[in-house]
């Protein structure tokens, strides 16, 4: 074994590995088959002595490559944490998927003693393929760039400067304070949560001003945004004049727009003159200092009808819920109320929707004699020749249809992410269109991205110049595991850019997105991976001379990472890659590596897996987030499965090569189960359509299979969460039974 590959296997007993392996077998596969210098057993290897064993043999030079065949290596991650930049570890788990599923019905030295041979195959023959990552560490620009000045970017901005970082906010306004400047009152934000109370946004404004590490910039908007994370070129237009500096990270708090009312001329909204929207209401009671008139001839009202869901959860207008509009128009009947305690104010709603401890301001207003609510919908409006309004509801309570004579009609209209042009529909922001980009495929199969104009952020990105949104407008994210993230690494949705909310969890969402930010900046600059694989410090290396310049990577990276040359040569930014490895699967001509991953390294490991001759065998490649940690709970729960499955874990689905496919195949391996993440519309992907690339190139390689005469149903995909785990058993036992009644891969003994 050559100097620089000095592997040194080390095999733990304990947790039940001795009692159910042979674990002299194993010291047998490691030193004869592989001819590894060092291999020791230990009793207790995550013990103070037995991780000692193993510095010793690293401190004397003995092994620089470790391979610890014991627990699965999503435990015991700080006691088997060895200088990642001077030493390559691996984790062979033979505890929780081999040891522990061990079925009752069969001999244990049998098949899990095949399974554990072959694990440890792998994990040597993964490892002789690894070496120490080489991150690209460069001086780090520590600068947060706040975009918006509301609520939201102006916490950010405080907290990012509490934290000791200095912050660049950029605002299009002429002043601070965005629509939370224009409220006459706000909700609740102290308990007992029942009573509405005066802004205090001014205090914000006032110390966000006075803040040295703040510099802030208004009637000013962003030219241009080139680099990535700790290396950010930001150019911003203010009043014609360009300004450029640095920054390391950003946070995205643009903040929402109101609903355009004049697609509502159903509800009266341009027709009659006392129809409002409630941020209309809203400003004009503000204006007036907390009196309510109509705005047809500034008379005091009596009767005041608000409308909830005014468009919205409309498959027509604004499909989604926007969460505030509840507490509204309650804080707004109250404004009613105190103007004149003789008037009366009307919700009419859909559903009530107040969240959380909000439940105790809906109280109030339901115990306020002058405040009516009522389940229904507006059927019928017209107007009286002095403008007031006649009402018609089908009140859904009463089971039958009344009228309000009414001074004002006040619609909730809800909210719509800033990010949405002005002239577009939430509703078309198709699937199609990510991050603002339109995908068409061109006649030689390359999908290509047409780039509309510029929102916001003029992103200097081969995949557009803004964040990638779902269907509705608001900032891609994994909504469950990373809530603030955008599919641009480094920048951070906040507010109700992100989802419609208030200012009390704008407040909330903003220091979360500050603190990411941060997170990152200091991240990039030890080299490693921001979200989900944080001690990451490979990168993407590319074999530039065998570059076909077909634009895949370019194009496929759920993130962005890649620009190119005019001639399509990919232009990598190391800052912006997370390491899932999407581009190496989507590479044809494999010629994207990392230093511990790579499609010869999968390949190599397929190769050293024994095939059984006899019965039916399947390889399953496995998603490390979900799919991964599924299994071990099955090893957890000690659930017994079958020993004919090989899984090789992957980073995510989105890095399968399909030259894997056609190596197991070719190896006589009977089936190919893919086991990743959920995707679609509420997709769970850690790498966000990892997993929809996956099922994409399976589809291709199974109209090759059927082509060959060998059955496409050999491979297939399966869906998983992480709370499936029960689930697993019988997925495989499905898909096994499945191959067996297909029969075996007529390659198998060649």
């Amino acid at each position: 074994m050559a100097d620089e590959n000095k592997i040194g296997v080390y095999l733990c007993t304990d947790c039940g590995i001795g009692a159910a392996l042979n674990v002299d077998q194993l010291e047998a596969v490691a030193k004869k088959e592989f001819k590894v210098p060092v291999c020791k057993k230990h009793p207790f290897l995550c013990s103070t002595e037995g991780v000692q064993v193993i510095k010793d043999d690293l401190n004397n030079g003995a092994v620089n490559k470790v391979v610890i065949a014991a627990c699965s290596p999503r435990v015991n991650t700080e006691v088997f944490n060895f200088d990642p930049l001077k030493y390559v570890t691996e984790r062979v788990n033979l505890r929780e998927q081999i040891v522990w599923i061990a079925p009752k019905d069969e001999d244990p030295k049998e098949g899990i003693q095949l399974m554990a041979d072959d694990y440890l195959r792998m994990g040597i023959t993964r490892i002789g393929k690894s070496s120490v990552p080489d991150p690209k560490i460069t001086e780090v620009n520590r600068t947060v760039l706040v975009v918006g000045g509301g609520v939201t970017g102006l916490t950010a901005a405080m907290e990012s400067s509490l934290a000791g970082y200095k912050v660049v906010l950029v605002e299009k306004e002429a002043e601070l304070g965005g629509w939370a400047k224009k409220m006459h009152r706000v909700f609740p934000t102290k308990p007992p949560f029942a009573e509405i109370e005066k802004p205090t946004i001014g205090a914000k404004i006032d110390a966000v001003s006075k803040d040295s590490n703040i510099t802030v910039h208004t009637r000013t908007t962003i030219a241009s945004i080139d680099g990535g994370p700790g290396a950010y070129t930001v150019t911003i237009n203010k009043s014609g004049a360009t300004e450029t500096f640095e920054a390391g990270a950003i946070v995205l708090a643009a903040g929402w727009r109101p609903y355009n009312a004049d697609k509502l001329r159903h509800l009266g909204y341009g027709r009659y003159r006392n129809v409002v929207t409630n941020l209309e209401f809203e400003q004009h009671v503000a204006k007036e200092n907390g009196k309510v008139s109509r705005p047809s001839d500034g008379k005091s009202v009596k009767n005041v009808v608000f409308l909830q869901c005014a468009g919205q959860r409309d498959k027509d207008h604004v499909p989604y819920c926007s969460t505030v509009c509840c507490n509204v128009s309650l804080k707004q009947a109250k404004y009613v109320r105190e103007s004149d305690p003789d008037a009366g104010a009307f919700i009419v709603y859909k559903d009530m929707r107040t969240i959380g401890l909000y439940e105790n301001f809906y109280k109030t207003a339901q115990d306020d004699e002058g405040i009516f609510l009522t389940k229904g919908e507006i059927v019928g409006i017209r107007e009286e020749p002095d403008t007031t309004l006649i009402i018609e509801i089908d009140n859904q309570l009463l089971g039958r249809k009344m009228k309000i004579k009414a001074d004002l009609l006040v619609l909730a209209t809800g909210m719509v992410s800033a990010m949405v042009p002005e002239e577009m529909s939430v509703n078309n922001l198709t699937p199609e269109y990510i991050g603002n980009i339109v995908k068409r495929e061109t006649s030689d199969g390359v999908i290509e991205a047409l780039e509309p104009e510029s929102l916001m952020l003029n992103l200097q990105y081969r995949q557009g110049p803004e964040v990638p949104h779902l269907k509705w407008g608001f900032p891609d994210s994994h909504f469950i595991c990373f809530p603030y993230e955008t599919r641009r690494t480094g920048i951070y949705a906040a507010g109700c850019v992100r989802h419609p909310m208030d200012a009390v969890q704008a407040t909330a969402d903003a220091t979360g997105a500050a603190l990411k930010a941060i997170q990152c900046m200091e991240l990039t600059a030890q080299g490693r991976g921001v979200h989900p694989r944080t001690w990451d410090r490979t990168f993407p290396e590319i074999r530039f001379e065998s570059c076909t310049q077909c634009r895949r990577c370019t194009v496929e990276c759920p993130f962005g990472a890649y620009n190119e040359k005019p001639d399509g040569t990919p232009l990598d930014f190391a800052s912006r890659c997370r390491r899932c490895g999407t581009c190496m699967g989507a590479c044809p001509q494999r010629v994207i590596s990392f230093k511990d991953y790579s499609v010869d390294m999968i390949s190599a490991v397929l190769k050293s897996i024994e095939v059984p001759e006899e019965g039916t065998f399947v390889v399953c490649f496995v998603c490390e987030n979900d799919a991964y940690p599924a299994l071990d709970m099955v090893g957890l729960n000690r659930i017994a499965m079958k020993t004919n499955f090989r899984f090789i874990p992957l980073r995510c689905l989105g890095g399968l090569n399909l030259v894997w496919i056609a190596d197991a195949l070719s190896r006589g391996i009977d089936g190919i189960l893919l086991l990743g993440c959920k995707y679609g519309d509420d997709y769970q992907c850690h790498y966000v359509k990892g997993s929809q690339m996956a099922n994409e190139r399976l589809g291709k390689v199974q109209e090759t299979l059927s082509r060959l005469m060998l059955e496409s149903e050999r491979v297939e995909q399966v869906q998983l969460s992480i709370n499936d785990w029960d689930k697993l058993p019988g997925i495989l036992e499905q898909f096994s039974k499945k191959i067996e009644d297909i029969g075996d891969n007529p390659y198998k003994g060649f």
